[in-house]
This record gives structure tokens, C-alpha cells and sequence, in this order.
């Protein structure tokens, strides 16, 4: 186990505030006392609310948890396009962090959205081909927002260019792949289009206006009536 885990496996066993003895910890992650101890001193030194002695064991005192947070899908996008970049240029274990990093986002992200295709989950998915997918997305807002229409050249699951005029309603994050859910006038139905196969986008000079059966609102029913 390396130290950075073990440090944060000690927090874990040191959270619910009750004295432990070292030789319990040192049972519990199979290391030795001396490595226990020499742990202790270095989360002491980190400002983690440890206090003890050694014979005498060790507890925490004030909780070290991070508040719950809210945020935004622009926000999202930010916080993946920088662990992104760096699951690609960093070392190994940068790398892994951002894996894990993201995985735990992914965790606590609200579950109010319809269950994502096969294979969009992030574990799978590479950081290289997501990245890519953020070329788009402030055109992609600006025009969800203006309801103006696009022109798309898309990439279709056996790597086929397909071009498309499209009303964009919104956008969704499904572990780190984003799509467009959207009114595809070629196919004159909804459809959802994921971000990182946009080759290429065009804002039109056309806008659009809300019509029955191409809305949001008719969308999202759509989607739970097929659920």
C-alpha cells in the first residue's frame, strides 16, 4: 500500500473519535507500530485534528470531511476539462488521482436523469477522446440559450461523417462524456448527440422558436416514457 493510502485509510479509522491503540492500527493496515507512529507524527504535522501519544493511542478530534457542494454544469465542465488535461500529460499517479477524483464526483452527482447508454461511464471512457469534446460547448451553450440553431458535422458510432441542422434544448454530464440532447431536423426527431463526436459546428443565422413536440419539455417526456 502506498503511504498516501495508508494516511487516508488511518483518517478513515480515526473518524468515528474513539481512542485507538497503534497496535490496533497497525493490525488493521498490516504494517508495523514504528510505521504507525512515524504516520501519526506526519498527519500531526499536516494540521489533521489528531491527538495522542505513543502507549498512550491516538483519536480525532473535530471532523475533517468537505461540505456537500452544488455545482453547476459549467462548473463541472470546468472542473472535468482540468482533470482531463491532466490524466493526459501527468504522471502516473496525478493521473490515477484525477481517476479517482472524478469517480467520486461521479458518486455524489444528483440521480435525477435518465439511466446513460452502455459504455458512457467514466472508468471507461479515455481522457484523451473526452478532452475533445470540449472544443463546442460555448457555442453549444450560447445557442441553448439564444435557441438558435446549429450546423453539425457529427460523427456516427462507425466513425461516419453525418451533417445535421439541429435546435440544441440542453446539456447533460454523464460521467465524464457530455452530449446534446437536441431536435435533429435531418431525422425530424429528438435526438442526443454526443459532444466529443461534433466534428465540426456552425451557428446558423435561423432561430428557433418553441414548437409542440420539438420542446425541452416535450423531450423529457418522451425520455420517461420510454423508461
Amino acid at each position: 500500500m502506498r503511504r498516501t493510502d495508508r494516511l487516508f485509510d488511518l483518517i478513515l479509522l480515526l473518524r468515528d473519535g474513539r481512542l485507538h491503540r497503534a497496535e490496533d492500527l497497525a493490525r488493521s493496515l498490516e504494517v508495523s507500530v514504528r510505521t504507525i507512529y512515524r504516520d501519526m507524527e506526519t498527519l500531526q504535522l499536516s494540521g489533521v485534528p489528531v491527538e495522542g501519544e505513543r502507549g498512550m493511542g491516538y483519536m480525532m478530534t473535530a471532523p475533517i470531511t468537505l461540505p456537500p457542494l452544488n455545482l453547476t454544469l459549467v462548473e463541472l465542465e470546468a472542473l472535468h476539462l482540468g482533470m482531463a488535461i491532466v490524466g493526459e500529460v501527468a504522471d502516473e499517479e496525478l493521473q490515477k488521482a484525477a481517476q479517482s477524483l472524478s469517480a467520486k464526483i461521479d458518486a455524489v452527482l444528483p440521480e435525477d436523469r435518465t439511466t446513460p447508454p452502455t459504455g458512457w461511464g467514466f472508468a471507461v471512457y479515455p481522457f484523451k477522446d473526452a478532452a475533445s469534446g470540449f472544443r463546442f460547448m460555448p457555442q453549444l451553450r450560447t445557442a441553448i440559450r439564444t435557441r438558435q440553431k446549429l450546423s453539425i458535422t457529427y460523427a456516427t458510432a462507425d466513425g461516419a461523417p453525418s451533417e445535421r441542422v439541429i435546435r440544441p434544448l440542453q446539456m447533460e454530464y454523464w460521467g465524464r462524456v457530455w452530449t446534446v440532447s437536441a431536435w435533429c431536423e435531418l431525422r425530424g426527431d429528438f435526438r442526443v448527440f454526443r459532444a466529443d463526436r461534433i466534428r465540426a459546428l456552425k451557428p446558423m443565422a435561423e432561430l428557433f422558436v418553441e414548437e409542440q413536440g420539438k420542446s425541452l419539455a416535450d423531450f423529457v417526456a418522451q425520455q420517461k416514457a420510454n423508461c
